[in-house]
């Protein structure tokens, strides 16, 4: 397969980067900007996205009557690869655009949809997934958070944690259930929750070096109307799976983490006591692998932008991008610093170009290897759903939850 642009993704990949080296901040080593405190990250990036909206690059390829662009998402992606060689905030539109708003497209009403898609993608509104909980992680469906049908509303009772950038959300998709005497699946519901509302409080989890990124959030005798519920009662279960596929794809485009083209770049640049770094065997070995990975995903990724483009949704094999991408990257990151020697303790910008983003891949790469499914969880979905091996037997999937629960 042929993996240069199209003509017409030629011509589109040169007019990104005029407008970019026009618009956007100044260039920099494939780091990641250290924001001084949320406030400001958010200012940031709502000017920044009501610049790309206005020229339409805010959402490439969402529907133009939304305020998309209208184009594919071969597009979405180049001016996601030009876009990263510059200083723009990352880490607030990501989930809303990349996973909530087209679960919105998919799922929701016309009402819905001229409600929240285009305020979304013009960065006037932000959003979270809400999905795990303390007791529901891997296992999605054990979720406890209970919404209660009360007239035209739902009260909705529980808590979610691991919440990615709650703590600025003005809205989220909230997975809750709705029904426990169905089995554990069969009696979910995926609804929007205003993040605002009476009832949400968001607690920051801080992080070892200070930042904040996820969230605990307590929803006490939270109201959500039913004109907010996306899937018939019981039907949250293949909504979920919708985002999911969406946030599985997003991860392998937008988590910024190294792949095999750092570890060639830094290991011909790298002296190590016997020598080049890439002149050394186990190295070479690694840089092989890494690069037939890549490769191999790089095709994924066309077949997967063939079947967008025939207008179907991700399908489970986008678990397979999830899986190699974030445990690649922390291979790729402990491998260079411990090359480094003592050097590798080092924070990343005093060890010259590059090296930001190995380290942003230390740290961050383990964490991706949880987020949106486990590499456990994402090997049984590539074995069942891909492969169609025969499911692991479990006894919890056909008995009442209450029965469980209790």
């Amino acid at each position: 397969m042929d993996f240069a642009d199209s003509p017409i993704d030629a011509q589109f990949r040169a007019q990104a980067r005029e407008w970019l080296a026009a618009h956007a901040p100044v260039t920099r080593g494939r780091g990641r900007v250290a924001w001084p405190d949320d406030a400001t990250l958010v200012a940031a990036a709502r000017e920044w996205q009501s610049k790309k909206a206005a020229a339409g690059y805010a959402a490439i390829a969402l529907p133009r009557e939304y305020g998309g662009g209208g184009g594919t998402t071969t597009q979405q992606i180049i001016f996601r690869q030009e876009e990263e060689r510059y200083d723009v905030p990352f880490g607030v539109y990501e989930i809303g655009l990349g996973m909530c708003v087209p679960t919105l497209l998919a799922l929701g009403s016309d009402k819905v949809k001229e409600r929240f898609v285009a305020r979304a993608i013009s960065g006037a509104e932000i959003w979270c997934q809400l999905f795990s909980e303390p007791a529901a992680g891997s296992d999605l469906a054990a979720l406890r958070t209970k919404a209660v049908k009360t007239g035209e509303n739902w009260l909705v009772d529980g808590q979610k944690v691991w919440t990615t950038g709650a703590q600025f959300s003005d809205y989220g998709l909230l997975l809750a259930r709705t029904d426990s005497s169905a089995t554990k699946h069969a009696g979910l519901t995926l609804f929007i929750i205003d993040m605002r509302a009476p009832g949400v409080e968001v607690r920051p989890i801080r992080q070892l070096d200070g930042g904040v990124e996820f969230n605990e959030v307590f929803l006490s005798g939270v109201i959500i109307p039913d004109e907010f519920r996306l899937t018939v009662p019981g039907g949250g279960w293949a909504g979920a799976m919708t985002t999911l596929m969406f946030e599985r794809l997003n991860v392998g485009a937008n988590i910024g983490l190294i792949d095999s083209s750092t570890l060639i770049d830094i290991s011909r640049r790298l002296e190590t006591s016997t020598g080049r770094a890439s002149d050394d065997p186990h190295v070479r070995d690694i840089i092989a692998q890494a690069y037939l990975n890549d490769r191999g995903l790089k095709l994924l990724t066309y077949r997967t932008l063939t079947n967008l483009g025939r207008g179907q949704l991700p399908g489970p094999e986008q678990s397979i991008t999830k899986l190699v991408i974030a445990s690649q990257a922390q291979l790729i990151a402990n491998l260079l610093l411990d090359l480094r020697g003592q050097e590798g303790a080092l924070v990343g910008s005093a060890l010259g170009d590059g090296w930001e983003a190995v380290e942003r891949s230390w740290s961050f790469g383990a964490a991706m290897r949880i987020a949106g499914g486990t590499d456990e969880i994402l090997r049984n979905v590539i074995a069942e759903r891909v492969l169609g091996l025969p499911a692991a037997k479990r006894d919890d999937t056909t008995r009442p939850f209450n029965e469980d629960a209790a």
